[in-house]
């Protein structure tokens, strides 16, 4: 059912909010590629440069970080003037640790402390590549974690590996591919890429790296909102319908929105916003989904699930206890202002008929209908798209709630237990064993049994220690 739209208190004059479906960038993902290649320290201090200072704060107390950031820089080093070194090494016979006019120094006594020693006897500078590049290799895997899953590691992961880099011939292609484009480098560091015309400086932002990164690797990105944020003009907006808010309540249907997205949306909040929100209301049916049972791990706001049955199985009524749920928290609860989460056009309805309230509708972009934006613009209600908020946000409710699917499934599946099993293993072999030797049999073999799964997918259980 659609209601045509009435204005809601024309005596009165009501605060004028503005939709915008502008975003802005992120700067995580290429502030960590920015550490790990080795971008100086003052990059990050410059607040005109879009490397971010919290980022390399959080990742200089991250061994494998520093391990690849030390190994990187001292490749770039020795890359960049490699024939003044090998100039000062074969002529004037100096050692690399004393040439810290072309070397940062700090690296190497940085790698040494996690016993990596790059300093070698009569070794050829173009060796001493070589065994970096084979450390970066060997370790960079260590770093995965860093990155989140959505983004392809693959195409991570070669930025960091010369190619043909395990061989000198190798070592000396990519020198002179570095100083033929050494203006296309950023900040001049090395790293293993191919550069387009115009593609500019690739640490722009995260969209602009991850559109990049894929186009090299012959892929399209398209997934923005995991790469951009909502303008800040949105925040702004939010910000003072709380502020002027006595009592807010989140009223959330969730058979129309996505749980990842609204957590996301409330994680991009400042701390004294949501604590303006007494309560988020999840009008739930059997039918949606699992995440919503986690999203209160994933938020202080205190949330009240309210599982919404079914009469008949192809008529849902969530959207009837949503409206009679907002109707009582304004009339018996006084709570004055409600962030609706929903898309749907029938809550028009709710809002046109229960005027006294202030309203906030947070909606998402394929699901919401051009005629209740326009009844929302003409009454001067403010909606935000909660799928424009940076979804990095929500990514931990995500591994959560698969997680705990994961869980609930493979208890459902398999249901086995190792005490009976070696019982049953005892009676059917009748092998005589003592105490010491059961337990022993325990450690090696029953806790390593492991699970190995085919390219189907199928799992089997592997016993290790034979």
């Amino acid at each position: 059912m659609t209601t045509t739209p009435v204005p809601i208190h024309p005596e009165e004059e009501r605060p004028t909010y503005f939709c915008t479906k502008s975003t802005t960038n992120t700067y995580t993902l290429i502030s960590t590629i920015a550490f790990l290649i080795g971008v100086p320290q003052h990059t990050f201090e410059n607040e005109h440069e879009p490397p971010q200072l919290e980022i390399y704060d959080k990742l200089k107390y991250n061994k494998n970080a520093c391990i690849i950031r030390n190994l990187c820089m001292l490749r770039t080093a020795i890359i960049r003037n490699f024939k003044k070194i090998n100039h000062e090494m074969y002529h004037n016979f100096r050692l690399l640790t004393s040439l810290d006019e072309y070397i940062p120094m700090s690296c190497l006594t940085e790698l040494s402390a996690c016993g990596i020693h790059i300093l070698k006897k009569n070794a050829r500078l173009a060796q001493y590549i070589v065994d970096i590049n084979k450390n970066i290799s060997d370790r960079i895997n260590n770093c995965k974690n860093l990155f989140p899953l959505w983004l392809d590691w693959n195409y991570v992961r070669d930025i960091f590996i010369m190619p043909n880099g395990l061989k000198e011939d190798g070592t000396k292609a990519a020198s002179d591919l570095y100083y033929a484009e050494k203006g296309n480098y950023p900040y001049q560091v090395y790293l293993n890429w191919v550069f387009f015309p115009g593609d500019g400086n690739i640490l722009f932002n995260d969209k602009k790296f991850t559109s990049l990164l894929y186009k090299w690797h012959e892929d399209e990105f398209t997934d923005f909102n995991r790469v951009s944020n909502v303008d800040h003009s949105v925040k702004t907006n939010i910000f003072r319908f709380l502020e002027e808010s006595q009592n807010t309540v989140i009223a959330v249907d969730c058979e129309n929105s996505d749980p990842y997205d609204l957590c996301a949306t409330l994680n991009n909040l400042e701390d004294e916003l949501r604590d303006k929100i007494s309560k988020i209301m999840l009008f739930d049916d059997v039918h949606t989904s699992t995440a919503w049972q986690v999203l209160a791990e994933h938020t202080e706001i205190p949330i009240e699930r309210i599982e919404v049955k079914r009469l008949k199985d192809d008529k849902s009524l969530v959207d009837t206890h949503l409206t009679v749920g907002v109707c009582r928290e304004f009339y018996a609860n006084h709570v004055d202002s409600f962030v609706l989460v929903a898309s749907d056009s029938d809550y028009w309805s709710l809002i046109s008929t229960l005027p006294e309230a202030r309203y906030l509708v947070m909606v998402e972009h394929e699901k919401c209908s051009e005629k209740l934006k326009e009844a929302l613009d003409e009454n001067g209600i403010f909606y935000c798209y909660i799928d424009d908020f940076y979804s990095g946000m929500g990514k931990d409710i995500k591994l959560t709630a698969l997680l705990t699917e994961m869980k609930c499934y493979l208890a459902a599946h398999i249901d086995l237990n190792v005490n009976q099993m070696m019982d049953e293993m005892y009676r059917s072999t009748r092998a005589v064993m003592s105490e010491t030797e059961k337990h022993q049999f325990y450690e090696k073999y029953i806790k390593s049994l492991s699970l190995a799964i085919d390219n189907d997918g199928m799992v089997s259980i592997q016993i290790k220690g034979k």
